[in-house]
């Protein structure tokens, strides 16, 4: 693996972070979470009284969940800011260095890991090449190795866990693969365990790259209900419905590149014929942007019928390659159908999903970071 950025530090890093976790409970992640959106949103802190308010809490129930947060370290004062009667308010602030958790995007490919603090800002990136045929200890290794390479740069007892991220289908709850597409061999492996065990007994939480990449872009700001269509070697969908990631009881929301839009069409690789995956990949291959995201825009259209979704995101490196003509491609066909359904409100919206190429990394260890600030769809 080639190192594309890095923190800098000392010590291993390699133990979970256990007093991180068990301070979780609703009450004080409703704490956390103002902390942090206090600290991150060009604020300079939050003061108790604010906190009560804000969380509905008695004064007495903030200063004991604060001061058990101090006493772990994840918050600090910040200085104090003047009242409008009384003496003046001391202001928290959560403490960013406190914790940290690394997400990991495994694709067919390629693996790209990124360190992220409680803020969810990215403090150490690392990339490079993998062969997801190459046999599970082999990818379980590399990733192991790159995630306590991360770690390592931060002081012991710090990371929280590691969230993986890859192509579908896969039960999250259990950490299980299914048959992902075009690597049959992964059917039925305990990737959450096998990681977890070659990490020490570090947190592991498994997760579609597409529900990863969707639940970070909810953490960051995109309201609604959304969809985020990733296309890279492969084409799926990451649903966010009322705020939430839609998983499905099975993990198997999102299956957005196996629906068949052209009976008989050209075989895909998950055995059927005619499914957008292989059409919109056929297109790209051929060097035709213009029909791949025409396509795309037919699967897309597709979802906006059934679900009535605010938003389109588009994201994937395919899509990186070529943004401004997937995203016009894409937002013709949605403009004409809602035309010729005389929507009142005009098409539903369509953009680039921000993040880039590690969004899919970062919204990994948001699966990591989500409990702890509330986030009970992670």
């Amino acid at each position: 693996m080639n190192r594309a950025k890095s923190g800098s530090g000392s010590g291993t890093g390699a133990a979970a972070g256990a007093n991180l976790l068990a301070v979780r409970s609703h009450n004080t992640a409703l704490v956390l979470d103002l902390l942090r959106t206090a600290g991150t949103a060009g604020g300079d802190g939050i003061s108790r009284l604010e906190l009560a308010e804000r969380t509905g809490l008695t004064p007495q129930a903030v200063s004991k969940i604060t001061a058990r947060l101090r006493a772990e370290g994840l918050a600090t004062e910040a200085g104090r800011r003047a009242s409008t009667g009384g003496k003046p308010r001391t202001v928290l602030r959560l403490v960013p260095e406190a914790g940290y958790a690394v997400g990991v995007h495994l694709d067919r490919d390629e693996l790209r890991t990124v360190l992220v603090d409680l803020t969810g800002s990215v403090v150490g990136e690392r990339g490079g090449p993998l062969d997801l045929g190459a046999g599970a200890e082999a990818v379980v290794a590399a990733v192991a190795r790159e995630a306590e390479l991360l770690a390592a740069t931060r002081r012991p007892g710090s990371l929280l866990g590691v969230g993986v991220a890859l192509p579908g289908p896969l039960d999250h709850t259990r950490g299980v693969l299914h048959r992902v597409t075009g690597f049959p061999e992964w059917d039925g492996f305990p990737l959450r365990d096998a990681l977890a065990g070659r990490l020490g007994g570090v947190p592991v939480v498994v997760d579609k790259d597409t529900n990863a990449a969707a639940l970070g872009l909810a953490v960051g700001g995109e309201s609604g209900s959304f969809a985020y269509l990733h296309l890279g070697t492969g084409l799926g969908a990451g649903l966010v419905i009322g705020g939430s990631v839609h998983r499905g009881p099975r993990t198997g929301a999102g299956e957005f590149g196996h629906q068949v839009i052209q009976l008989d069409g050209p075989p895909c690789t998950c055995g059927d014929r005619g499914c957008i995956e292989a059409l919109c990949l056929g297109a790209v291959a051929r060097g035709d942007v213009e029909e791949a995201a025409r396509v795309l825009g037919a699967g897309a259209a597709n979802l906006v019928g059934l679900l009535d979704i605010d938003l389109v995101l588009l994201g994937g490196r395919t899509v990186a390659a070529e943004p401004e003509r997937f995203v016009r491609g894409v937002a013709e066909v949605l403009d004409a159908r809602a035309r010729r359904e005389g929507a009142a409100e005009g098409a539903v919206p369509v953009r680039v999903a921000p993040g880039g190429v590690r969004g899919v990394a970062e919204g990994a260890a948001q699966l990591l970071l989500g409990p702890l600030f509330g986030r009970d769809d992670s």
